[in-house]
């Protein structure tokens, strides 16, 4: 059940999607030019600490449909499917802009900051956007059979997504001076969005094209 055939096409995913510059990049960028590496890990790990959230609150809600019926799960698939293409779509439309991330304007000088600063900031980023609750509403279920324990897969998919994202943004921490450089290129923005956006794209074809048992 855990490193079955779904999962590594899922940690390919995982990792693109983790790497592609965005809001929790900019947080935890932010935040190390702020308080240094403490507080840039710290907000890194309250970041990832909230996806387990929405894990849970995603697979609640798939369980809920699984009792209905195979045949609103399969439903559910095609709005999730509809949803990655067109997260994708957008991703290749930034890719054709060309815009790197606005991090020039990042303050350098560090000060100390209290503990529970990053940590709220970091959490209360991540849970409190509805976008990544509906993004795990629509990715999951491509990663989670009818036969699975729904809380139990998708605790452990949001595990995975810990892991990743936290090496990412963790590396960003070490080498916040040059990765904000980096992340302002729009030669590197172009080439995440339009590698994210073509994978994101791909998932949501294959997710609407799978049959779905029973």
């Amino acid at each position: 059940m855990f490193f079955d055939s779904q999962f590594w096409p899922f940690l390919v995913a995982i990792t693109l999607l983790s790497i592609t510059p965005g809001v929790d990049t900019l947080l935890v960028i932010r935040n190390t030019s702020r308080g240094g590496v403490r507080d840039g890990i710290l907000t890194s790990l309250a970041i990832c600490s909230g996806l387990f959230v929405h894990a849970t609150v995603s697979a609640l809600g798939i369980s809920l449909i699984l009792l209905q019926s195979a045949w609103a799960f399969g439903v559910l698939k095609l709005v999730g499917a509809a949803y990655l293409i067109w997260l994708g779509f957008n991703g290749l439309m930034a890719a054709r802009r060309g815009q790197g991330l606005p991090v020039a304007s990042i303050e350098e000088e560090s000060r100390a900051v209290p503990v529970w600063r990053p940590l709220r900031e970091g959490l209360l980023s991540n849970v409190l956007n509805p976008k990544t609750v509906v993004f795990y509403m629509a990715f999951l279920p491509q990663f989670i059979s009818p036969g699975d324990p729904a809380l139990v897969k998708s605790l452990w998919l949001a595990g995975v997504h810990f892991i990743v994202a936290n090496l990412w943004q963790i590396g960003v921490v070490l080498m916040v001076g040059s990765a904000s450089r980096w992340l302002a290129s729009p030669a590197f923005s172009r080439w995440l969005n339009g590698v994210t956006g073509g994978v994101l794209i791909g998932f949501g074809v294959k997710l609407a094209l799978t049959r779905t048992p029973g």
